[in-house]
């Protein structure tokens, strides 16, 4: 009977493999630099290479592995993905290339979605099977999880919250549209809406002292009282308290669970966004609905596309 199962977080510079048991116990963990030589052509053969070189360590036969979960940074449907911009990579069946390199069930899903699932499994979500999970980095990525499952929607775009639109006159994104979530709500985006400010108005302010603004410098000024740092995340928590707001009353979710470099400043995201929630959401949903910060940091994808493995493998 299988008993291991491997899970894969492909990112832009290294690819994350975690080896797992059934149970859901980190037996191992390693990664391999992510070879983008060639638009990223021989990025599958590497982890193929890495995971056989693991198992003859470990002195285990492909009857072992019950299934390799892998999480990719683009759009995912059918175990296809849609164009990873920061692998080269146009449209490339993962699913079919790496099952016939591996000789094991092989499941795809977006970097997002895993650790999103990674977060229900073994972190901040524990316990749930219905959850929303929002990462605050760079940008706004998100996984919409009902009954345990991954909404993938029709082209693999389900989950790209960052993207709900919360204004028609607020800064650029990087899709093309403007007012997305990510533009006021990521680690980006705070320090767009707090230039702002401090370019808009004359109010007293530590942060006027700093030469970088950074997100982590103004939750702790925030934290600290500073009036202008409160006022960018009043407005941090407005709009994505009002987008959780949306999503609430679309999917129910027993809990919002936030993940990414933004979620280490603490309760005070948990705090704020909760306040508008409650104030714009449905009153049906406000006093079932928990708002948890995610505990993994780097290893929800691992967790994640293991988790994604063990349920989809027969």
């Amino acid at each position: 009977m299988s008993k291991y199962i491997y899970g894969i977080d492909l990112g832009g510079t290294t690819v994350k493999i975690g080896f797992f048991n059934l149970e859901g116990d980190l037996l191992d963990n390693f990664q391999i630099p992510t070879n983008k030589e060639e638009n990223g052509k021989n990025i599958l053969i590497d982890i193929t290479n890495a995971l056989k070189f693991h198992m003859n360590e470990k002195n285990l036969n492909i009857d072992d592995i019950k299934g390799v979960g892998i999480g990719v940074p683009g759009p995912v449907s059918d175990g296809v993905v849609y164009r990873c911009v920061n692998l080269g990579w146009g449209i490339v069946n993962v699913k079919q290339e790496l099952e016939a390199l591996l000789g094991v069930p092989v499941f795809v899903s977006n970097d997002a979605n895993i650790a999103g699932l990674g977060e229900l499994w073994k972190g901040g979500g524990s316990g749930y099977k219905n959850l929303v999970f929002l990462t605050l980095g760079t940008g706004v990525g998100g996984a919409v999880i009902v009954d345990g499952r991954i909404v993938d929607g029709f082209v693999g775009a389900g989950g790209e919250i960052g993207h709900c639109p919360t204004c028609t006159d607020g800064f650029s994104c990087n899709c093309g549209k403007t007012g997305c979530l990510e533009t006021v709500a990521s680690a980006t985006g705070v320090v767009n809406v707090t230039t702002k400010i401090l370019q808009e108005t004359n109010t007293p302010s530590n942060l006027r002292n700093y030469d970088k603004l950074s997100a982590r410098i103004i939750f702790d000024e925030a934290k600290a009282g500073d009036p202008v740092a409160t006022e960018a995340i009043e407005i941090f928590g407005k709009n994505l308290g009002f987008v959780c707001a949306m999503v609430g009353v679309v999917t129910n979710p027993q809990a919002f669970v936030f993940g990414g470099g933004v979620s280490k400043a603490g309760e005070i995201i948990t705090e704020v966004v909760k306040k508008y929630f409650n104030e714009y959401a449905f009153p049906g949903i406000v006093a079932s609905t928990e708002f948890k910060l995610a505990t993994l940091g780097n290893d929800a994808g691992i967790y994640g596309a293991a988790y994604l493995a063990r349920e989809n493998s027969q």
